[in-house]
């Protein structure tokens, strides 16, 4: 039986093919996963994208600051599957004025933007999903290191900082349900959601040289590889964590 065989799986958050939600929507379908995708903005590029897993996956419309889509999600994936046993949210945005150097000058509204779509969306997944989750059903979110301020990443690395503790209070509210909520706390990947943060390649190289494990950039395999472990039932009592697969460089000193 292979890691996530009969499991049910929606994964937000396909852009491309490079995207860290496509190579875990791939790998969980190699894992034995029925994948149900979900798409935002340019839906008709993720169907097409879609198309390239080894298994083409339904994808379904749903804006996270949207409360219809919301509230229509569950009806959506019953169309597909009937519940769902993980979620991956791989969700997060933030207006370029909140990046790149302009922390001091960012008005609230931009900084209410980057939190609501980047943390408290994974609530408001978690939330939406809800009725199709069983015990022993896992979400998943998708977080960057922010133990220090990066160079650029500004209001998102505030952002992600919400994440982790949206993170922790979803694991002790769903806890007694037996769904388990988690983040992997990825290392950088040259995906388009990467490029676009200013001055993010600015600490790639250093990423690769300190790295004890090394750290390809150009590989999200080792992170998908990671969610589908933190979605399948072999870490039944981890909730509430962040897992780092980012080839050990979050644990170096300078």
């Amino acid at each position: 039986m292979t890691l996530l065989e009969g499991k049910r799986i929606l994964v937000t958050g396909i852009i491309t093919d490079a995207s860290i939600a496509f190579h875990a929507a791939k790998a969980a379908q190699e894992a034995g996963a029925t994948v149900v995708l979900t798409g935002f903005g340019r839906l008709s590029l993720v169907k097409r994208v879609a198309k390239r897993l080894p298994t083409e996956a339904p994808v379904i419309e749903l804006d996270v600051q949207d409360q219809e889509h919301l509230d229509g999600l569950a009806d959506s994936v019953r169309e597909h599957v009937d519940g769902l046993d993980g979620v991956l949210h791989s969700i997060g945005f933030a207006p370029m004025e909140a990046l790149g150097g302009n922390f001091l000058n960012t008005e609230w509204k931009d900084v209410a933007t980057a939190v609501e779509v980047s943390a408290y969306s994974f609530k408001s997944l978690a939330m939406a999903c809800k009725p199709l989750l069983g015990r022993g059903s896992s979400l998943v979110g998708m977080d960057f290191d922010n133990t220090v301020a990066w160079p650029g990443y500004d209001w998102m690395g505030v952002a992600k900082a919400a994440l982790e503790a949206t993170t922790r209070y979803l694991a002790r509210d769903l806890g007694p349900e037996g769904i388990r909520a988690n983040l992997v706390a990825a290392g950088p990947v040259r995906t388009m959601a990467a490029k676009s943060i200013p001055g993010f390649d600015t600490f790639e190289e250093a990423w690769v040289q300190r790295s004890p494990l090394g750290w390809d950039l150009e590989d999200p395999t080792p992170v998908a590889k990671t969610i589908c472990a933190l979605l399948s039932d072999w870490m039944p009592a981890t909730t509430g964590e962040v897992v780092h697969a980012d080839g050990g460089y979050h644990a170096m000193g300078a």
